[in-house]
């Protein structure tokens, strides 16, 4: 997966005033080989932002929105409109609500991986709250006008047949940049600790692209980054920063900013504005696998510009009306469930059906969260109880187990949602005696109570069920991730990852 490079392996520093100079092949070249080099350079460089594959999907969603819903309204004789104008603006409203549930799931990012089954259920999902939001503004909009006769058909066809086009595009665009991508390489400055880490992480990821790594240390050339079979490590760092347009889709910082020379750092400076994206580890780690690394963390973390956490930010008081309004309305919704719930559990292992337990909310305030019991009771003493529970765990009902499959042993936290102690997204509340443990071994780990704890998060929806402290770390960078992004968008995103989840019985 990760070729070794091929040029000299002891290659002489160069300095960046050499690079400027032209060389002997590039002047004998004639004009016309220059001009196509020049051309394919200059297309190349266009396909390599990421804002193609967004503006290309976006037009395709448009294009064949208009064309579709005209051809249906056409066929089935629609009298909806009374005039262009009125087609104009139902479609306005109509795409307006499509491109944002698509932007909302990742649908114009590059980066998403759209040919597996959860992008796939992502998009059905998003298609299918637009065709619902969008119909209720249509809809709502002609009962003040009588001329309007809404063609629910014409609306719900469009929505049918746009749905398996719109993803079969996506999923050939992507093919298309995935093979793109195999062919290219990461360029990655340094060679020290924090990139042998960051190789053995991207080594555990889904990513194609290769890794070649760079260090003008004369000692570390000629050396493997990490074990056996794993990348040379290579000089010359300022040589390859000039060959980006050829072999590389970018490039990845992994060291530590003071080994860098101050011509090196124009140079990325440069690479970054005008020619290919400069990642951090930290940036890296955001925009490719949505979590924030824990060495990138320090105690002034929270106080870095780019947070969406302020207390001052519109978001946080809409985010509890949001909770207090769907908190009542699934309270009321749910109610002959959890009656059903509680007989079941009744009927199987005796009283209590509810579980109490105590937890962390925000900035470290202890609550009482509840839920339904889904262990046998001699098993839920607190002090001699493992602290997670294992796959095919004995201590679990057999009512137990289906409740956590399906993801709603935790529906009567929505009372605590309504009281104010948690929130319907965050990071997930921990019993006290965890978070306590946690605190002790796990560097910031309190920077996750900046929020309320949620039902479900961003860590729940993107990671397994965690049974470790190695599960712990790996979740907390997800939380991170979470407050760091703190917005609509993720948590709608948050939303339709979990319904997802509840679709397939992802829980335990």
């Amino acid at each position: 997966m990760f070729a070794r490079p091929s040029q000299n392996l002891h290659q002489s520093k160069l300095s960046v005033e050499d690079l400027s100079e032209p060389r002997v092949w590039e002047e004998s070249a004639p004009a016309s080989e220059s001009v196509d080099k020049r051309r394919r350079g200059a297309l190349r460089g266009v396909a390599d932002h990421d804002w193609i594959t967004a503006v290309l999907c976006m037009v395709c969603d448009i294009v064949y929105w208009v064309v579709l819903y005209g051809i249906v309204g056409y066929v089935r004789r629609d009298q909806f409109f009374v005039s262009p104008f009125e087609f104009l603006l139902v479609d306005c409203v109509v795409l307006a609500v499509i491109l944002q549930a698509l932007y909302i799931i990742g649908g114009y990012n590059r980066n998403t991986e759209m040919r597996g089954l959860s992008y796939t259920t992502e998009h059905i999902l998003a298609v299918a709250a637009a065709a619902a939001i969008s119909s209720l503004i249509i809809y709502s909009a002609a009962t003040f006008d009588t001329e309007m006769k809404p063609s629910r058909g014409v609306l719900l066809i469009s929505f049918i047949f746009f749905l398996p086009i719109s993803l079969a595009y996506r999923r050939f665009f992507r093919q298309l940049i995935a093979a793109s991508a195999a062919q290219r390489t990461f360029l990655v400055i340094g060679s020290g600790e924090l990139a042998t880490r960051f190789y053995e992480a991207y080594k555990q990821s889904p990513k194609q692209q290769q890794l070649e790594f760079v260090d003008n240390d004369v000692a570390r050339v000629g050396s493997a980054i990490a074990d056996e079979g794993s990348p040379i490590i290579q000089g010359g760092i300022a040589a390859r920063l000039a060959q980006l347009d050829g072999r590389y889709s970018g490039v990845i910082l992994a060291q530590s900013i003071d080994r860098l020379s101050r011509e090196l750092l124009d140079l990325l400076v440069r690479t970054q504005f005008q020619r290919t994206r400069v990642y951090t580890l930290e940036s890296f780690h955001e925009v490719h696998w949505r979590h924030v690394p824990m060495h990138t963390i320090d105690p002034f973390w929270p106080l870095q510009m780019g947070f969406q956490l302020a207390r001052i930010s519109p978001y946080h008081y809409l985010k509890r009306l949001f909770d207090l309004i769907f908190s009542a309305v699934l309270l009321l919704i749910s109610a002959p469930l959890v009656a059903l719930i509680v007989l079941l559990i009744w009927m199987e292992s005796g009283r209590p059906a509810i579980f109490r337990q105590l937890r962390v909310g925000c900035e470290g305030q202890i609550f009482t969260a509840y839920k339904f019991r889904t262990m046998f009771m001699p098993d839920l003493n607190e002090e001699t109880t493992d602290l997670y529970t294992r796959k095919d765990d004995s201590r679990v009902t057999p009512v137990g187990r289906l409740l956590r499959k399906l993801r709603i042993d935790e529906l009567p936290q929505l009372w605590n949602v309504f009281k104010g102690d948690m929130s319907l997204i965050g990071p997930r509340a921990e019993w006290t005696r965890c978070a306590e443990r946690y605190e002790q071994i796990i560097p910031f780990y309190h920077f996750r109570h900046l929020v309320k704890p949620g039902i479900t998060g961003w860590a729940q929806v993107n990671y397994p069920y965690g049974e470790s402290d190695e599960d712990t770390v790996e979740k907390l960078q997800y939380d991170l991730y979470y407050i760091r992004h703190y917005s609509l968008k993720l948590d709608a995103m948050i939303v339709l990852k979990t319904v997802h989840t509840m679709l397939f019985g992802k829980g335990r």
